[in-house]
Protein backbone atom coordinates (compact mmCIF):
# COMPACT_ATOMS: atom_id res chain seq x y z
CA UNK A 1 0.00 0.00 0.00
CA UNK A 2 2.90 2.41 1.01
CA UNK A 3 5.06 1.63 -2.30
CA UNK A 4 2.31 2.45 -4.47
CA UNK A 5 2.46 6.51 -3.27
CA UNK A 6 6.46 6.96 -3.61
CA UNK A 7 6.28 8.28 -6.60
CA UNK A 8 3.17 10.98 -5.51
CA UNK A 9 3.97 15.26 -6.54
CA UNK A 10 4.37 16.79 -3.61
CA UNK A 11 3.35 20.98 -4.49
CA UNK A 12 2.05 24.10 -2.01
CA UNK A 13 1.44 26.28 -4.99
CA UNK A 14 -2.19 27.77 -4.99
CA UNK A 15 -3.95 26.14 -7.39
CA UNK A 16 -6.35 27.51 -10.70
CA UNK A 17 -9.20 25.47 -9.28
CA UNK A 18 -9.73 24.26 -5.57
CA UNK A 19 -12.70 22.34 -6.08
CA UNK A 20 -10.42 19.10 -6.10
CA UNK A 21 -8.92 20.00 -3.09
CA UNK A 22 -12.45 20.10 -1.27
CA UNK A 23 -13.93 17.10 -3.63
CA UNK A 24 -10.91 15.03 -1.68
CA UNK A 25 -12.06 16.01 2.07
CA UNK A 26 -15.17 15.11 0.88
CA UNK A 27 -14.11 11.78 0.56
CA UNK A 28 -11.95 11.15 3.48
CA UNK A 29 -13.76 10.07 6.63
CA UNK A 30 -11.25 11.88 8.95
CA UNK A 31 -11.43 15.35 6.68
CA UNK A 32 -12.83 18.19 9.04
CA UNK A 33 -14.73 21.91 8.27
CA UNK A 34 -11.04 24.04 9.27
CA UNK A 35 -9.09 21.67 6.45
CA UNK A 36 -11.55 23.51 3.85
CA UNK A 37 -9.89 25.61 1.38
CA UNK A 38 -12.37 28.51 1.88
CA UNK A 39 -10.12 28.73 5.69
CA UNK A 40 -6.82 29.41 3.46
CA UNK A 41 -8.70 31.55 1.16
CA UNK A 42 -10.06 33.78 4.38
CA UNK A 43 -6.35 34.10 5.55
CA UNK A 44 -5.30 35.31 2.65
CA UNK A 45 -8.28 37.44 1.33
CA UNK A 46 -8.60 39.09 4.76
CA UNK A 47 -5.91 39.12 6.59
CA UNK A 48 -3.00 39.07 3.64
CA UNK A 49 -1.07 36.45 5.00
CA UNK A 50 0.91 33.93 2.29
CA UNK A 51 -0.77 30.78 2.30
CA UNK A 52 0.22 27.38 1.18
CA UNK A 53 -1.71 24.77 -0.26
CA UNK A 54 0.51 21.94 0.30
CA UNK A 55 -1.26 18.96 -1.47
CA UNK A 56 0.13 15.43 -2.22
CA UNK A 57 -1.09 14.23 -6.11
CA UNK A 58 -0.78 11.12 -8.03
CA UNK A 59 -1.92 10.54 -11.33
CA UNK A 60 -3.74 13.34 -11.32
CA UNK A 61 -5.65 12.93 -8.36
CA UNK A 62 -5.33 14.82 -4.84
CA UNK A 63 -4.48 12.09 -1.78
CA UNK A 64 -3.55 14.53 0.49
CA UNK A 65 -3.56 18.08 1.67
CA UNK A 66 -1.86 20.10 4.59
CA UNK A 67 -3.23 23.75 4.83
CA UNK A 68 -0.52 26.13 6.14
CA UNK A 69 -0.32 29.71 6.83
CA UNK A 70 2.50 31.88 7.27
CA UNK A 71 1.94 34.65 10.08
CA UNK A 72 5.30 37.27 10.28
CA UNK A 73 4.66 40.16 12.96
CA UNK A 74 7.45 41.89 15.18
CA UNK A 75 5.09 41.18 18.42
CA UNK A 76 4.70 37.48 18.17
CA UNK A 77 7.48 36.65 15.09
CA UNK A 78 7.67 34.24 11.89
CA UNK A 79 5.64 30.66 12.33
CA UNK A 80 3.73 28.47 9.75
CA UNK A 81 0.53 27.24 11.02
CA UNK A 82 -2.35 24.53 10.66
CA UNK A 83 -4.44 26.18 11.50
CA UNK A 84 -4.75 29.74 13.21
CA UNK A 85 -7.91 31.80 14.68
CA UNK A 86 -10.05 28.22 14.27
CA UNK A 87 -9.92 25.31 16.60
CA UNK A 88 -7.69 22.68 14.35
CA UNK A 89 -6.78 21.23 11.62
CA UNK A 90 -3.09 19.81 10.36
CA UNK A 91 -2.68 17.30 7.49
CA UNK A 92 -5.34 15.12 5.72
CA UNK A 93 -4.21 11.94 3.61
CA UNK A 94 -5.16 9.00 2.54
CA UNK A 95 -2.76 6.99 4.83
CA UNK A 96 0.09 7.79 6.73
CA UNK A 97 3.23 7.36 4.50
CA UNK A 98 1.34 10.27 2.85
CA UNK A 99 0.87 12.20 5.93
CA UNK A 100 4.60 12.16 6.41
CA UNK A 101 5.41 13.20 3.37
CA UNK A 102 3.47 16.61 3.51
CA UNK A 103 4.89 17.34 7.25
CA UNK A 104 8.37 16.68 5.45
CA UNK A 105 7.56 19.50 2.70
CA UNK A 106 5.88 21.38 5.34
CA UNK A 107 9.25 21.57 7.31
CA UNK A 108 10.85 22.67 3.89
CA UNK A 109 8.90 25.19 3.85
CA UNK A 110 9.10 26.25 7.35
CA UNK A 111 12.93 26.64 6.59
CA UNK A 112 12.73 27.77 3.57
CA UNK A 113 10.82 30.65 4.88
CA UNK A 114 13.41 30.58 8.27
CA UNK A 115 10.26 30.85 9.97
CA UNK A 116 10.91 30.31 14.21
CA UNK A 117 8.44 27.41 14.24
CA UNK A 118 6.04 24.98 12.53
CA UNK A 119 2.69 24.61 14.79
CA UNK A 120 0.34 21.97 13.90
CA UNK A 121 -3.37 21.69 15.34
CA UNK A 122 -4.60 18.33 14.87
CA UNK A 123 -6.71 15.90 16.66
CA UNK A 124 -3.97 13.02 16.43
CA UNK A 125 -0.22 12.87 16.91
CA UNK A 126 1.24 13.43 13.67
CA UNK A 127 4.66 12.22 14.52
CA UNK A 128 5.61 11.15 17.67
CA UNK A 129 9.11 12.77 17.44
CA UNK A 130 7.56 16.42 17.31
CA UNK A 131 7.79 18.41 20.89
CA UNK A 132 3.54 18.27 21.40
CA UNK A 133 1.48 19.72 23.94
CA UNK A 134 -1.97 18.48 25.18
CA UNK A 135 -3.72 21.46 26.98
CA UNK A 136 -6.45 21.90 25.02
CA UNK A 137 -9.33 19.33 24.28
CA UNK A 138 -12.54 19.39 21.96
CA UNK A 139 -15.91 18.68 23.61
CA UNK A 140 -17.75 16.54 21.53
CA UNK A 141 -21.81 15.68 21.96
CA UNK A 142 -23.23 12.56 20.39
CA UNK A 143 -26.61 13.21 19.05
CA UNK A 144 -29.52 11.87 18.37
CA UNK A 145 -32.82 12.66 15.79
CA UNK A 146 -34.63 13.00 18.91
CA UNK A 147 -33.73 15.69 21.47
CA UNK A 148 -35.71 14.49 23.97
CA UNK A 149 -33.86 11.45 23.86
CA UNK A 150 -30.83 13.66 24.84
CA UNK A 151 -32.76 15.87 27.10
CA UNK A 152 -33.59 12.40 29.43
CA UNK A 153 -30.27 11.63 29.77
CA UNK A 154 -29.10 14.80 31.62
CA UNK A 155 -28.52 14.76 35.38
CA UNK A 156 -32.31 16.33 36.62
CA UNK A 157 -30.40 19.22 38.09
CA UNK A 158 -29.24 20.21 34.59
CA UNK A 159 -32.24 20.09 33.08
CA UNK A 160 -33.80 21.95 36.11
CA UNK A 161 -30.92 24.77 34.95
CA UNK A 162 -31.86 24.47 31.42
CA UNK A 163 -36.35 25.32 32.63
CA UNK A 164 -35.11 28.43 34.87
CA UNK A 165 -33.30 30.32 32.44
CA UNK A 166 -36.24 29.90 30.22
CA UNK A 167 -38.45 32.07 32.86
CA UNK A 168 -35.58 34.82 32.48
CA UNK A 169 -37.50 35.58 29.42
CA UNK A 170 -34.55 34.28 27.15
CA UNK A 171 -34.78 33.00 23.62
CA UNK A 172 -33.30 32.18 20.49
CA UNK A 173 -33.17 33.10 17.09
CA UNK A 174 -30.92 31.37 14.12
CA UNK A 175 -29.93 32.83 10.97
CA UNK A 176 -27.10 33.49 8.75
CA UNK A 177 -25.28 37.47 7.99
CA UNK A 178 -28.44 39.38 8.51
CA UNK A 179 -27.68 38.96 12.23
CA UNK A 180 -24.20 39.50 11.63
CA UNK A 181 -24.34 43.27 12.99
CA UNK A 182 -25.92 41.77 16.64
CA UNK A 183 -23.28 39.05 17.15
CA UNK A 184 -20.30 41.32 16.32
CA UNK A 185 -21.80 43.49 19.09
CA UNK A 186 -21.78 40.97 21.68
CA UNK A 187 -18.62 39.28 20.58
CA UNK A 188 -16.78 43.01 20.84
CA UNK A 189 -17.96 43.01 24.83
CA UNK A 190 -17.55 39.84 25.30
CA UNK A 191 -13.50 39.49 23.89
CA UNK A 192 -13.17 43.21 25.43
CA UNK A 193 -14.10 41.52 29.10
CA UNK A 194 -11.47 38.78 28.55
CA UNK A 195 -8.69 40.91 27.49
CA UNK A 196 -8.88 39.54 23.49
CA UNK A 197 -8.31 41.68 20.76
CA UNK A 198 -11.27 41.04 18.22
CA UNK A 199 -11.28 40.53 14.67
CA UNK A 200 -13.17 43.46 12.14
CA UNK A 201 -16.69 42.60 11.31
CA UNK A 202 -15.28 41.90 7.69
CA UNK A 203 -13.82 38.78 8.98
CA UNK A 204 -16.92 37.20 9.71
CA UNK A 205 -18.63 38.55 6.72
CA UNK A 206 -15.51 37.18 4.56
CA UNK A 207 -16.36 33.68 5.96
CA UNK A 208 -19.90 33.80 5.21
CA UNK A 209 -19.13 34.92 1.92
CA UNK A 210 -16.85 31.79 0.96
CA UNK A 211 -19.14 29.33 3.22
CA UNK A 212 -22.63 30.35 2.77
CA UNK A 213 -24.92 28.49 4.63
CA UNK A 214 -22.32 26.17 6.11
CA UNK A 215 -22.20 28.81 8.68
CA UNK A 216 -24.66 30.23 10.83
CA UNK A 217 -25.15 32.76 13.85
CA UNK A 218 -27.50 32.36 17.08
CA UNK A 219 -28.93 35.66 18.73
CA UNK A 220 -30.38 34.74 22.66
CA UNK A 221 -32.30 37.31 23.21
CA UNK A 222 -34.13 38.45 26.65
CA UNK A 223 -37.46 39.69 25.90
CA UNK A 224 -36.31 41.69 22.50
CA UNK A 225 -32.95 42.85 24.13
CA UNK A 226 -29.76 40.46 22.19
CA UNK A 227 -27.58 39.80 25.10
CA UNK A 228 -25.46 36.36 23.92
CA UNK A 229 -24.34 34.92 20.68
CA UNK A 230 -22.95 31.69 19.03
CA UNK A 231 -20.78 31.02 15.46
CA UNK A 232 -21.25 27.57 13.90
CA UNK A 233 -20.17 25.57 11.30
CA UNK A 234 -22.00 22.54 9.76
CA UNK A 235 -19.84 19.88 7.46
CA UNK A 236 -20.86 16.39 6.38
CA UNK A 237 -22.42 15.18 9.87
CA UNK A 238 -20.46 17.44 12.03
CA UNK A 239 -21.68 20.80 13.69
CA UNK A 240 -18.80 22.83 15.08
CA UNK A 241 -18.97 25.22 17.37
CA UNK A 242 -16.49 28.47 16.69
CA UNK A 243 -17.08 31.79 18.42
CA UNK A 244 -19.97 32.47 21.48
CA UNK A 245 -19.77 35.64 23.80
CA UNK A 246 -22.41 37.63 25.89
CA UNK A 247 -22.60 40.94 26.86
CA UNK A 248 -21.51 41.65 30.81
CA UNK A 249 -25.26 41.48 31.98
CA UNK A 250 -26.06 38.39 30.68
CA UNK A 251 -24.36 35.48 32.90
CA UNK A 252 -26.99 36.40 35.74
CA UNK A 253 -29.59 35.50 33.49
CA UNK A 254 -27.83 32.17 32.49
CA UNK A 255 -27.87 32.34 28.90
CA UNK A 256 -26.07 29.32 28.23
CA UNK A 257 -28.39 26.77 29.02
CA UNK A 258 -30.89 28.54 26.70
CA UNK A 259 -28.39 29.18 23.75
CA UNK A 260 -26.71 26.12 24.37
CA UNK A 261 -29.97 23.61 24.37
CA UNK A 262 -31.37 25.73 21.10
CA UNK A 263 -28.23 24.81 19.19
CA UNK A 264 -28.35 21.35 20.32
CA UNK A 265 -32.32 21.01 19.20
CA UNK A 266 -31.70 22.66 16.35
CA UNK A 267 -28.60 20.32 15.58
CA UNK A 268 -30.65 17.10 16.24
CA UNK A 269 -33.40 18.34 14.02
CA UNK A 270 -31.96 19.06 10.95
CA UNK A 271 -29.84 15.49 11.47
CA UNK A 272 -26.46 16.45 12.24
CA UNK A 273 -24.77 13.57 14.18
CA UNK A 274 -22.37 15.18 16.01
CA UNK A 275 -21.59 18.38 17.53
CA UNK A 276 -18.01 19.62 18.56
CA UNK A 277 -19.02 22.01 21.23
CA UNK A 278 -15.67 24.01 21.06
CA UNK A 279 -12.29 23.64 22.25
CA UNK A 280 -11.10 24.11 25.29
CA UNK A 281 -8.48 24.76 28.13
CA UNK A 282 -8.21 20.89 29.93
CA UNK A 283 -9.78 21.65 33.31
CA UNK A 284 -11.43 24.98 32.57
CA UNK A 285 -14.79 26.39 33.48
CA UNK A 286 -15.43 25.66 30.25
CA UNK A 287 -14.72 22.23 29.74
CA UNK A 288 -16.98 21.74 33.05
CA UNK A 289 -19.68 23.42 31.70
CA UNK A 290 -19.54 21.53 28.19
CA UNK A 291 -19.59 17.84 29.95
CA UNK A 292 -23.33 18.75 31.57
CA UNK A 293 -24.31 18.23 28.44
CA UNK A 294 -23.22 15.01 28.57
CA UNK A 295 -19.93 15.79 25.84
CA UNK A 296 -16.91 13.71 25.75
CA UNK A 297 -13.36 14.98 25.43
CA UNK A 298 -11.24 14.60 22.78
CA UNK A 299 -7.49 15.50 23.01
CA UNK A 300 -5.92 17.82 20.69
CA UNK A 301 -2.48 17.99 20.57
CA UNK A 302 -0.28 21.07 19.54
CA UNK A 303 2.84 19.76 17.92
CA UNK A 304 5.83 21.52 16.93
CA UNK A 305 8.65 22.04 14.17
CA UNK A 306 11.36 24.21 16.40
CA UNK A 307 13.28 25.93 13.33
CA UNK A 308 14.72 28.92 15.00
CA UNK A 309 12.97 28.56 18.25
CA UNK A 310 14.93 27.18 21.08
CA UNK A 311 11.29 26.00 22.86
CA UNK A 312 7.83 25.81 22.40
CA UNK A 313 6.12 28.80 22.13
CA UNK A 314 3.70 30.04 25.06
CA UNK A 315 1.53 32.60 22.62
CA UNK A 316 -1.77 31.44 24.87
CA UNK A 317 -3.36 33.68 27.96
CA UNK A 318 -1.45 32.20 30.45
CA UNK A 319 1.66 33.31 30.02
CA UNK A 320 2.55 35.64 32.46
CA UNK A 321 4.37 37.86 29.99
CA UNK A 322 0.75 38.49 28.09
CA UNK A 323 -0.90 39.27 31.74
CA UNK A 324 -0.71 43.39 31.80
CA UNK A 325 -1.73 43.90 27.93
CA UNK A 326 -4.66 41.14 28.73
CA UNK A 327 -5.24 43.70 32.11
CA UNK A 328 -4.84 46.95 29.79
CA UNK A 329 -7.20 46.00 27.39
CA UNK A 330 -9.75 45.38 29.31
CA UNK A 331 -9.58 48.59 30.76
CA UNK A 332 -10.09 50.40 27.21
CA UNK A 333 -13.61 51.54 25.89
CA UNK A 334 -14.74 49.46 23.47
CA UNK A 335 -14.70 51.85 20.56
CA UNK A 336 -11.02 51.54 21.11
CA UNK A 337 -10.93 47.72 21.65
CA UNK A 338 -12.97 47.57 17.95
CA UNK A 339 -10.82 49.83 16.29
CA UNK A 340 -7.39 48.31 17.04
CA UNK A 341 -8.15 44.96 18.07
CA UNK A 342 -8.17 43.94 15.01
CA UNK A 343 -4.38 45.11 13.61
CA UNK A 344 -3.52 42.61 16.43
CA UNK A 345 -5.69 39.90 15.98
CA UNK A 346 -4.30 39.46 12.65
CA UNK A 347 -0.91 38.02 14.42
CA UNK A 348 -2.60 36.00 17.05
CA UNK A 349 -3.22 32.44 15.99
Amino acid sequence: MTEQYNNCNITYQKPVDDTAWDQFLSQNNQACFYQLSGWLKVCHDHFGHPVFYLRAEQAGEIIGVFPLVLMKSKLFGTFLNSMPFINFAGPCAVNQHVEQMLLEQAIEIAKQHNVDHLEIRATKVIDKDLPTTDHKVSMTLELNDNHETLWSNFASKHRTNIRRAYKNGLHTKVGGEEYLNDFYHILAQSWKTLGTPIYKKAYFKDIFAKFGDAVKIFICYQNEKPIAAAFNGYYKDTVEGMWAGSIPEARKLQYSYVLYWDMIKHACENNYKHYHLGRSSVQSGGEQFKKKWNAHQTQLYWQYYLNKATDVPQLNVNNPKFQLAINTWRKLPLWATTTIGPWVAKYIP
